[in-house]
Formats: structure tokens, C-alpha cells, sequence
């Protein structure tokens, strides 16, 4: 009698709680969903990390595991490795074959879905890294070096802003250009709708009608020359999507004493940082000229921590001009970048190896090897939607 009470006690328990699972499948507060995927990726904002590599293709890595998940074969001859993101994180935009031609991948199957094909006829056309993509991510943009070539010369043609449709599919073609100042080549795009031209100054032009305004002066700014040396302004890569910002950096000199005495003069590394929301601009000279670095970027906890890389990870207060900390690397790296948290930093660029380090400490906490070298190329943070 006893064994028959407790089996049904425990038949009417096992009926509850099935009851209670059952009900708790249905109630979104009780069980949370599981995150939607994409072809095997996931998606609701999970971030991924992107590069170009030779011979030539983009390859995606997973940042909740550092692992390389997926890689695209690239058409055309390896270029500069320049990528731009969709604001979705789902089409990365990808220069190729010697800086002429995009490519617009799905990252979560490697499907082509956009291409341009800048040169044609008797005219050649680059695009030296400059390309970026509209808030809305209806248009992308580049800055095309067009050059005739003729039986007998080269005729170097006007440099131009190009306007593309990103819904125009394959081999689109401009559906507006302006002209440009010449030597740009790190570009981005600004929630007005405004395109950042950055070369020898900081500009923007409205990719509407053409209309061009200056941001900022840096090498025809109005500084005394007997106290600051115009900035050398190195614009190669433009990161910052992690916070939503631009940033140019440049190197300069100011004169303590006489013009050319060293012995007294402060050689500082200065940026403009641009917050591409808002549209508000910085411009500081803080960070001793102590470290090579190819470009910054920002810890999104403190605007005023900034990361560098060369042969040297470094990391920096550019407000006081202090520097924190600083870790060897074990060979050059041209490019940074990190996930969205802040607390990992993705040193890539030049080889094949990337490099994954914490950004409290700068140890290094792993690396991601690659098929081939990166060179120049670009490291994308992509938040995938």
C-alpha cells in the first residue's frame, strides 16, 4: 500500500510540473527565446571581426569565440583590403583587384550582392582605401583617381565623388559624382547624410548637390608657424564603428623655443574626432610622438582612452596625455580594433595572424591565424542584425 501512495504522488508531481513546463514554453518572460541565426550565424546585434587577406578573401570571425567561421573568395587581384560595413552588419562592401572594383557579400553565405566596376574604356580608376557607406545604407560612396590612357601619355583626370545604389545589384554604375580635392582617401559617412573627405584637411560634401564644407584646417590651418609645424596627417584607415565616430590622426611639432630647436620643442601626436550621430568635433595635441601607431581607436567606456599599434600596442589618456600601458607585439601590426564591450582588442594587419588582447591589461589572450597576409587591410567590426 505504501509503494502504491507513492507512486501516485509521484505520477501527480511528474503532471504538475509537466504542466507548469508547458505553460512556461508559452510565457516569453519565463523562458527566453533563443537568439535568431542567419545561415548559421548569429544575429540581434552578436558582433563579428573582418579582413582581407592574400590571395585574395574576406574572412569572418566569430568575437564571442575568436574563431574563423566563414571565408569568401574575393574577385579580382588582391587591392588595399578596404572594407565597408551595411549598417545591418550584413553586407560587407570589399575593394578588390587593385583598388577598382567592390564587391558587396552576404556574410552569412558569401552570395555576391552588389559590384561596380569603377574603370572603363580607355580610363583607369582608383580608389585609394576611400569608400564608405550612407547611415541608411542606401548608397555607398568612393573617391575615384581617374587617369585616360592614351597611345602616347597618361592624362590625370579630375578626382570625383562617386554615388552608387546599393540596391542597384550588380555591376552598378554612378548615379551621381562630384568633384574633389585631390589626395583623399580615408572617407566616412555621417548620419546628416553628409560624406567626411579626409586628406590633406577635413572636409565634408553633400553627396545631393556637391556642396563641400570645411571641418577642420589641419594642413592649411591658421596656426603660427613659429609655434606649431602644419600636421602630417597619416589617413589610411577609418575605424571607430564600434562607437559611431571618425577619427584622423596626425603627427605635429610645437616650438617651446626658436622654430627648429628641438632641444625645447614637444613632438605630439594630435587626432580630429568626429562623432558621426551628433557631428560634434574634437581636435587635441596630447599623446607624446613616443609610439608609431596607423591609427586610433576609442574605448567606448572613456572617450578620452585611446588604443595604438604599430610595433607596440599602447594605450593612452588623450585629454592628460599620460600613457597607460604598454605591450610588445611580436612582429609590426598595422591595424586595431575592438568589440563593442571594450574589453578586447583586435590587433590585425601586415601578416597572417591576428592578434586578441585584453584592453585593461594589453596581455594577450590569443591569436587567429589566417590563410594568408593582411597587408593593408582593413579590420571591420560588424554587429550583425
Amino acid at each position: 500500500m505504501k509503494l502504491t501512495k507513492m507512486f501516485k504522488q509521484a505520477a501527480i508531481v511528474t503532471a504538475i510540473g509537466a504542466s507548469v513546463l508547458l505553460t512556461g514554453c508559452n510565457n516569453a518572460n519565463t523562458v527566453a527565446e533563443a537568439p535568431a541565426t542567419i545561415n548559421g550565424m548569429k544575429a540581434g546585434g552578436h558582433e563579428y571581426i573582418l579582413t582581407v587577406t592574400r590571395p585574395n578573401e574576406l574572412h569572418i570571425v566569430d568575437t564571442e569565440t575568436n574563431k574563423l567561421i566563414r571565408t569568401c573568395d574575393v574577385p579580382g587581384v588582391f587591392g588595399n583590403g578596404g572594407i565597408a560595413m551595411s549598417p545591418d552588419g550584413r553586407v560587407a562592401y570589399v575593394m578588390t583587384n587593385m583598388w577598382e572594383d567592390v564587391y558587396g557579400f552576404d556574410i552569412t553565405n558569401c552570395d555576391i550582392k552588389f559590384s561596380v566596376k569603377q574603370s572603363y574604356d580607355n580610363v583607369q580608376v582608383k580608389s585609394i582605401t576611400s569608400m564608405a557607406v550612407s547611415a541608411d545604407g542606401k548608397e555607398l560612396y568612393t573617391v575615384q583617381n581617374p587617369v585616360r590612357k592614351l597611345p602616347d601619355r597618361f592624362e590625370t583626370m579630375e578626382p570625383r565623388l562617386a554615388v552608387f545604389k546599393t540596391d542597384d545589384g550588380l555591376n552598378a554604375k554612378p548615379v551621381r559624382t562630384f568633384p574633389v580635392d585631390r589626395r583623399i582617401t580615408k572617407i566616412g559617412a555621417m548620419h546628416n547624410g553628409e560624406v567626411i573627405l579626409g586628406g590633406g584637411d577635413l572636409k565634408a560634401i553633400d553627396p545631393q548637390n556637391g556642396k563641400t564644407r570645411m571641418i577642420k584646417a589641419l594642413q592649411n590651418w591658421d596656426r603660427a608657424p613659429d609655434k606649431w609645424v602644419p600636421p602630417d596627417a597619416f589617413a589610411m584607415h577609418s575605424l571607430g564603428e564600434h562607437v559611431g565616430e571618425f577619427i584622423m590622426p596626425y603627427f605635429t611639432i610645437r616650438w617651446n623655443g626658436a622654430p627648429g630647436d628641438e632641444s625645447k620643442a614637444d613632438f605630439l601626436w594630435g587626432h580630429v574626432r568626429i562623432d558621426l550621430k551628433t557631428g560634434d568635433v574634437e581636435s587635441i595635441e596630447k599623446v607624446p610622438f613616443e609610439f608609431i601607431v596607423f591609427n586610433w581607436i576609442t574605448d567606448p567606456h572613456d572617450k578620452d582612452v585611446m588604443y595604438g599599434s604599430f610595433n607596440q600596442l599602447s594605450k593612452h589618456n588623450v585629454k592628460t596625455g599620460e600613457t597607460i600601458n604598454v605591450q610588445a607585439m611580436d612582429h609590426t601590426y598595422y591595424n586595431i580594433n575592438m568589440a563593442n564591450d571594450g574589453k578586447t582588442l583586435y590587433i590585425g594587419g601586415t601578416s597572417s595572424d591576428i592578434s586578441v588582447h585584453r584592453s585593461d591589461t594589453l596581455e594577450k589572450i590569443g591569436s587567429i591565424q589566417l590563410t594568408g597576409d593582411m597587408s593593408t587591410s582593413d579590420l571591420r567590426l560588424a554587429r550583425l542584425k
